[in-house]
């Protein structure tokens, strides 16, 4: 019973140990980007030696991917499938831009820093290939009610960009317009695109 004891104690004392690293290189990524956080002031923050820190993440990859797998679970970007169920495509893109906006708001901090970090970081862009995809199978999600439309493309290329987070900080941040405000512009966007100006 005691050596049990001890090697759930020593398991659970590993497993806190890993979520300390993991959470100290979030908040360092967040405040000075990947490229300026060394091992030495994850240690520091996590409050264990260099050494630990390598023997949990053994490598960058590794240690972004824990990093990326921690900070999705806290922060889940939403659910396509939920919009999928809205069949007038004008409320479907309203419905979805609302979410996202509120997804890049919410996750603005990470997000701006990670746009600036992928081009200095191949293997964080190999990290993050997922959610490149799924942020193109939600354009092509909202984009798919439209393709009948003449000049299809046009529509694809438009929600694409409504969806992006680089619109989303133009508008919001750059600009000064409310998310709603942001959501109705690009809605009327879509709409000025398929000719119908009172849509959504």
């Amino acid at each position: 019973m005691p050596r049990t004891y001890t090697k759930k104690k020593r398991a659970q004392d590993q497993e806190e140990t890993r979520q300390r690293i993991v959470e100290a290189t979030v908040s360092l990524h967040q405040e000075i980007g990947g490229p300026s956080t060394t091992i030495s002031a994850i240690a520091e923050r996590a409050g264990v030696e260099r050494a630990t820190v390598y023997r949990h993440f053994p490598d960058e990859r590794s240690l972004l991917l824990g990093c990326t797998g921690h900070y999705l679970a806290l922060n889940p970007p939403p659910d396509p499938a939920v919009w999928a169920g809205i069949d007038n495509r004008e409320q479907r893109l309203r419905t979805a831009l609302t979410e996202i906006y509120a997804y890049h708001h919410r996750t603005e901090a990470m997000t701006a820093r990670a746009a600036i970090d992928v081009p200095q970081m191949p293997v964080l862009r190999e990290v993050l290939t997922p959610m490149f995809a799924f942020w193109r199978m939600v354009g092509d999600l909202l984009a798919e009610p439209w393709a009948a439309e003449e000049n299809g493309g046009l529509f694809r290329a438009a929600i694409g960009h409504a969806i992006a987070f680089q619109t989303w900080q133009s508008l919001v941040r750059n600009e000064g317009v409310e998310d709603g405000e942001a959501v109705t512009l690009m809605l009327g966007m879509i709409c000025a695109v398929a000719r119908q100006p009172h849509c959504g």
